[in-house]
């Protein structure tokens, strides 16, 4: 049995995922496709534009054959940790042999020699990236330089590393490497629009040309050619209801949570330094929506994704020292169900005679199951589904299911 993990955020699912779901299949022979789904917000520091529960509907008819949360630590984070949190989950699981990802260069080689270097001199590509955020160049950009200074002749790795899904790539083989996971990386090349591509000038587009057709013309009609046949019908159903979830609709609950939290700062949240804490609170009177307030804060040193990570963290606790104890016993303490196919049998046997950590199908017995520190995981995952929840009630004035009571997708 060949077991081929994909690590997605699915924001939406649209044709391009579709077609890197078969082209995984193809490339490695997969017998069973594992997607390492992020739940209700994203790493781009935003909430999903449709819950996890329908985007996990949307990859088991796209071709997934089991669907798992990443939990919320790790699914709104960098890159490095976003890839750490995955990986790690992969090799519990016992079953996986293969990653496959897209990637702008489609060459396994250089990104394999990006994610060497990382590891192999860590300490003097670290030094050297902290010297150059110092000058005021942001954490992005000075790794780039970093590295092109290290590797002679490097154009190619340089050029590499200014695309999103190339360092992720990177990312997920230094991960492999490091946590000495036995899963073999294999990358496609990515086809169709750019990841930053707003326009939907294409077959496939970008999931942010989608969400930004959405978001700006109100008409669903406009993306129906970009998306799988079931995934449209998905969209139809709930639009309106509890769908298109957008970024400003966060905007008045995250300035809540800033004011409540105004008296102590926010240097204890994730990513967060003291002079951006300071930042935050010297500009919280001019706070007037979520994405103006992220362009009033990014700088030449911080990037607005990091921001709006951020952000994101502030919203949802997303803690330093909890992090820290994520980290330190080993990141991953479960791996919870979103859904599966009927016919995966075999794989969900495999997975429960060979995984090292709890599978959690029923929030119920999560409980008896878990560790006090991976409970503690699972409550913050929990925790940020409820939120997500009390937007989506706001928005469409729709009752929402507890996350308690929601049940695993399964399809035929």
């Amino acid at each position: 049995m060949k077991v081929t993990a994909i690590i997605a955020e699915y924001n939406p699912l649209h044709n391009g995922h579709e077609f890197q779901i078969k082209r995984a299949k193809q490339l490695t022979g997969a017998d069973y496709i594992i997607v390492v789904m992020s739940g209700n917000f994203t790493q781009r520091g935003v909430p999903a534009i449709i819950d996890k529960y329908e985007r996990t509907q949307m990859a088991l008819n796209a071709g997934a054959d089991l669907v798992i949360e990443l939990p919320l630590y790790y699914s709104s984070s960098s890159a490095e940790y976003f890839a750490s949190g995955a990986v790690n989950l992969l090799k519990k699981l016992g079953v996986v042999d293969y990653l496959a990802f897209g990637s702008e260069c489609g060459d396994i080689k250089i990104l394999t020699d990006i994610a060497d270097l990382l590891i192999d001199h860590k300490e003097e590509i670290s030094n050297l990236i902290h010297s150059k955020v110092r000058e005021g160049m942001s954490y992005p950009m000075a790794r780039v330089r970093a590295i092109e200074e290290s590797i002679p002749n490097s154009y190619m790795h340089v050029e590499a590393m200014e695309s999103p899904n190339n360092i992720l790539g990177f990312e997920y083989i230094r991960a492999i490497k490091q946590f000495n996971a036995n899963i073999i990386p294999v990358t496609n090349l990515r086809i169709g629009s750019g990841y930053h591509d707003r326009m939907i000038d294409n077959p496939i587009s970008s999931a942010l040309s989608i969400r930004t057709s959405l978001e700006e013309n109100n008409n669903l009609e406009m993306i129906k050619s970009q998306v799988p046949y079931q995934v449209y019908k998905i969209l139809e159903d709930k639009y309106e209801k509890t769908f298109p979830i957008l970024n400003e609709d966060i905007s008045s609950i995250l300035k809540y949570k800033l004011l409540l939290d105004e008296g102590k700062g926010y240097e204890e949240y994730v990513d967060i330094s003291a002079d951006f804490s300071d930042k935050i609170l010297k500009n919280l009177n001019k706070y007037v929506s979520y994405s103006q307030f992220c362009d009033l804060l990014k700088s030449k040193d911080i990037t607005y994704a990091r921001v709006a990570r951020n952000l994101l963290h502030i919203l949802l606790n997303i803690k330093k020292d909890s992090m820290q104890k994520f980290k330190d016993n080993d990141y991953i303490f479960y791996a919870r169900m979103l859904g599966f196919k009927k016919s995966s049998s075999e794989l969900l046997s495999a997975i429960k005679n060979s995984s090292s950590i709890p599978i959690i199908s029923k929030l119920a017995d999560a409980r008896n199951q878990l560790s006090p520190i991976g409970m503690d995981m699972l409550e913050t995952d929990i925790q940020a589904a409820h939120i997500y929840d009390t937007i989506v009630t706001e928005k469409f004035q729709t009752p929402t299911v507890s996350e308690f009571a929601r049940e695993i997708i399964i399809v035929n």
